[in-house]
C-alpha cells in the first residue's frame, strides 16, 4: 500500500559469508523470492477495522462541526485547511475495508485492477495532503501568534482557497503515476511485487522515491522551525492582566497554542516521521541496490516498513484532535453539542417518566 507499489518481488541467490553466515541476495539469479511480513495478516485486518469504525465517527463528526462554524469570519482560512484534511482522512478510511478483505485473505486481491490503483492512490493522497495540510496549520497559527493583523486580513478565505487547490493539485498530480500504471502484481497482489527489472525503470522509481522522502523532511523540518517560532513568542510574551470586559487572561491563547504546537508534531512524530525514516532503506532493499546485506536484514526492514505503514494510518484518528487544539472554537462547539444533547436526554427521560406516573393516577382514580 501507499509507496509500496511494486516492491516485494525480489530476484534472490542465497550466498553465504564465510565469516558471519550471512545470506546475501545476488540481481542475477534465476530464483524469486517474495520477502514477506506473515505478521501482517493478523494485525492489519484489526488494526485497521478499529481505525475504519473510529475514523468514520471522528472524521464525520469533525465535518459535521467544521460545517456549522462556517459563519464564523475568524475560521475561514484555518476551517478551509480543516475541513480539506478532514475529506483527505475520509478517503482514506473509505478505502480501508477494501484492504481489510486484502489482508484476510493473505494478500490476494479479489477486485478489478482499476479499484487496486483507486485505492491505493487513496493511501498516497491522504499521507501528503496531511502532511501539507498540517503544516499551512502550523503557518496559520505562527500568523495568529506573531503577525495577528495578516492572519485576520479580509482576504484569508481566498488565500485558505488558493493554498487548499494547490495543496490538491500537487498531490493529485504525483498520484497520476500510480494511477496509469498496472496495480495488480504477481500472485494478485496489488501494490505489491516489482516486475520490470529494467536497470533505468529501478533507478527512475528509487529517484522518485527519495524526492517524496526530501520532500517529506523539508516540510517537517519547516513545520518544526515554524512552531518553535511560536513556542518562544508565546514565552517571551509578558503575562497580561485580566481583561475587564471578560476577566479571562490572554494566558489561555498562549497554552491553547502550545497545546496545539504539540500536537501538530506529535502527529508528524508519531505517524508520518517512522514511515519516512525507513522508507529510505526499505527502497534500496526491495530495489536491491543493495547486495551485501543479508536476507535477515532485507526481513526486518520490510518488518519495519510495515508496522510504519500501520503508524500512518493513525493520523486519520489524530488530527480531529489538532482540531480541538488548534482553535477555541472549534473544542467549545463540541463542548456545546454534547452539552445540548445531554439536556435533550434528561428532559425526554423527565418528560416520559412525568407522563408515565400522570398516566398510572390517572388510572388508579378510575
Amino acid at each position: 500500500m501507499r509507496q509500496s507499489r511494486g516492491f516485494g518481488l525480489t530476484k534472490v541467490h542465497k550466498m553465504t559469508n564465510s565469516t558471519n553466515g550471512c545470506v546475501t541476495i545476488e540481481s542475477n539469479s534465476n530464483g524469486s523470492i517474495f520477502i514477506d511480513s506473515k505478521f501482517r495478516y493478523t494485525v492489519f485486518p484489526i488494526f485497521y477495522g478499529l481505525v475504519f469504525a473510529l475514523g468514520l465517527l471522528a472524521n464525520s463528526y469533525a465535518l459535521y462541526v467544521l460545517h456549522h462554524m462556517r459563519e464564523s469570519k475568524a475560521m475561514n482560512e484555518i476551517r478551509i485547511y480543516m475541513t480539506n484534511l478532514t475529506i483527505a482522512d475520509l478517503l482514506f478510511v473509505f478505502a480501508l475495508p477494501l484492504w481489510i478483505d486484502y489482508y484476510k485473505n493473505d494478500g490476494h486481491w479479489k477486485y478489478s485492477d482499476l479499484l487496486c490503483r483507486i485505492t491505493g492512490s487513496f493511501f498516497f493522497i491522504n499521507t501528503y495532503c496531511s502532511v501539507f495540510f498540517l503544516a499551512v496549520i502550523s503557518i496559520n497559527r505562527y500568523w495568529a501568534v506573531t503577525r495577528p493583523l495578516v492572519a485576520a486580513s479580509s482576504d484569508c478565505w481566498k488565500r485558505g482557497t488558493i493554498v487548499s487547490t494547490f495543496i490538491w493539485v500537487i498531490t493529485l498530480a504525483a498520484t497520476i503515476k500510480y494511477l496509469i500504471q498496472e496495480g495488480i502484481q504477481k500472485d494478485n497482489r496489488c501494490f505489491e511485487g516489482y516486475q520490470n527489472q529494467e536497470l533505468s525503470t529501478i533507478y527512475l522509481v528509487a529517484v522518485s522515491h527519495f524526492i517524496i522522502i526530501a520532500i517529506f523532511f523539508l516540510v517537517f523540518l519547516m513545520v518544526i522551525v515554524c512552531n518553535i517560532l511560536i513556542a518562544r513568542a508565546l514565552l517571551t510574551q509578558p503575562i497580561s492582566q485580566p481583561r475587564a470586559s471578560t476577566g479571562k487572561r490572554a494566558g489561555g491563547n498562549k497554552r491553547r497554542a502550545l497545546r496545539m504546537l504539540c500536537a501538530v508534531i506529535g502527529v508528524f512524530v508519531i505517524c508520518f516521521l517512522p514511515h519516512h525514516v525507513v522508507q529510505g532503506p526499505w527502497v534500496l532493499s526491495v530495489l536491491h541496490l543493495k547486495k551485501d546485506w543479508c536476507m535477515e536484514t532485507h526481513q526486518r526492514l520490510n518488518d519495519a516498513h510495515q508496522i510504519t505503514l500501520m503508524l500512518m494510518g493513525l493520523n486519520c484518528l489524530l488530527d480531529p484532535l489538532v482540531y480541538c487544539f488548534a482553535t477555541t472554537m472549534f473544542r467549545k462547539y463540541i463542548q456545546n453539542h454534547f452539552t445540548k444533547v445531554t439536556q435533550n436526554k434528561n428532559y425526554s427521560r423527565n418528560t416520559l417518566s412525568t407522563a408515565m406516573s400522570l398516566k398510572s393516577r390517572h388510572e388508579s382514580e378510575m
